[in-house]
């Protein structure tokens, strides 16, 4: 397996050679992409992936923690099996369903809501600015929204795990002290699992990253926008390397390999640090639990 992530790695650097001997660190820095002057600067496409990606997450870690608590702490087995079930069967539906359920369903009736949002907190300084004006049906709050809808099984089943691995004996403790439920899970459980919760979230913003076709139907396809408007039309990283690949050559299928390498890395230095994160929570677990 690593030798075929090396390979990869190899084969997209040499690839891209041609756009880092034209633009140097311009390809980092510059938000011009024009194949007509041999012009690529990757800022927004980076932008607009980590951007989407950090709305799907405050979307989805709420939303996940909520289930998994749920499923774990108050579900019972009658509730708890269809509802892992459940998550199961959503976890495996075609990235490409989202992404047609947005733009088919979502985008157009949601502009509406953006526009009300955005009214009802013009005046705010900043909320104003981030919750903007000219909405877009398309729009990084789109993407975020079904990128948050995709990642929510993942969150939630890594979640789930990571709950269970706390002692019963602290949670019968707690209980036995004359803890409620919640006070039970405050003390107990949310302490002993917020190491193996944030590599399960670190996880679910890896796959909110490097999410394709759907972020590619419902952002919006916006050259240049590094808006912090969720509302207004984007791009990602992902998304115009799907929209442009079938057209590109020379520079510009180059400068296309530099994005995905750059998405590759940033990707894989997440998933490696998520999974540590876990597996560190997991020892530690078992090390009280011995």
């Amino acid at each position: 397996m690593l030798l075929i992530l090396a390979l990869i790695a190899l084969t997209m650097t040499d690839r891209s050679r041609d756009v880092f001997a034209q633009m140097g660190f311009d390809f980092f820095a510059s938000r011009r992409w024009s194949e007509a002057e041999d012009l690529f600067g990757a800022l927004p496409f980076m932008w607009g992936t980590l951007y989407t990606a950090i709305i799907a997450v405050v979307l989805a870690v709420p939303v996940s923690l909520g289930v998994a608590l749920f499923i774990t702490e108050v579900a019972p087995p009658r509730i708890k099996r269809p509802l892992i079930y459940v998550l199961d069967l959503l976890a495996v539906v075609p990235s490409v369903v989202f992404g047609l359920w947005g733009v088919m369903v979502l985008a157009g009736p949601i502009r509406g809501v953006y526009d009300t949002i955005h009214n009802a907190v013009a005046w705010l300084p900043l909320l104003g600015d981030v919750l903007g004006p000219g909405a877009q049906g398309r729009s990084f709050m789109t993407a975020g929204i079904i990128l948050a809808i995709m990642i929510t099984p993942i969150i939630t089943s890594l979640s789930r795990e990571v709950l269970e691995t706390t002692p019963p004996g602290e949670k019968e403790a707690a209980l036995a002290l004359g803890a409620t439920r919640w006070e039970m899970i405050r003390a107990s459980v949310l302490p002993h699992s917020k190491g193996g919760l944030v590599g399960a979230v670190m996880l679910g913003l890896g796959r909110a990253m490097g999410e394709t076709i759907a972020a590619a139907l419902v952002i919006g396809s916006a050259l240049g926008q590094t808006s912090i408007n969720v509302f207004s039309s984007g791009n990602s990283m992902p998304a115009v390397i799907a929209n442009e690949w079938g057209e590109a050559s020379n520079l510009h299928k180059s400068a296309l390999i530099a994005l995905a390498m750059t998405l590759f890395f940033i990707t894989i230095l997440i998933n490696l640090a998520a999974n540590a994160i876990v597996r560190r929570s997991m020892r530690r677990s078992r090390g009280k639990q011995s």
